[in-house]
C-alpha cells in the first residue's frame, strides 16, 4: 500500500501563488507516475499535471505556463507550484500515484480557493 498526504492548500487572491506538496509513504518502490488532479463543485475530476519517474511532465492546457510539477525522489514528495492563480483554479486538489497503468493510490485532497 501507498499512502499519500497533500498539504499546502488555502485561500489566496487572484494572481497569487501556492505550493502544494504530496508526501508518499509505504510501498513507494516502483511508483512510476505521480499526478495532480482537481475537482471543482459540480464538475468532473480533471488531470492538472503529471510527472514520471524520469521527470517527464504533462500539463493541462488550462495551467500551462502557470503551474509547475516536480518531485523530490529522495524525500518521496511531489510538488505543484501554482502561480498567477485564477478564480477558476478553485477546487479540491488531489495527488495520485501509479505503478502500472491507472492511478491506484489517492490522497485525501487539499482545498484551494482563489478569490477575485
Amino acid at each position: 500500500q501507498v499512502q499519500l498526504v497533500e498539504s499546502g492548500g488555502g485561500l489566496v487572491q487572484a494572481g497569487g501563488s501556492l505550493r502544494l506538496s504530496c508526501a508518499a509513504s509505504g510501498s513507494i518502490f516502483s511508483i512510476n507516475v505521480m499526478g495532480w488532479y482537481r475537482q471543482a463543485p459540480g464538475k468532473q475530476r480533471e488531470l492538472v499535471a503529471r510527472i514520471t519517474i524520469g521527470a517527464s511532465t504533462y500539463y493541462a492546457d488550462s495551467v500551462k505556463g502557470r503551474f509547475t510539477i516536480s518531485r523530490d525522489n529522495a524525500k518521496n514528495t511531489m510538488y505543484l507550484q501554482m502561480n498567477s492563480l485564477k478564480p477558476e483554479d478553485t477546487a479540491a486538489y488531489y495527488c495520485a500515484a501509479s505503478k502500472i497503468g491507472a492511478y491506484d493510490y489517492w490522497g485525501q485532497g487539499t482545498q484551494v480557493t482563489v478569490s477575485s
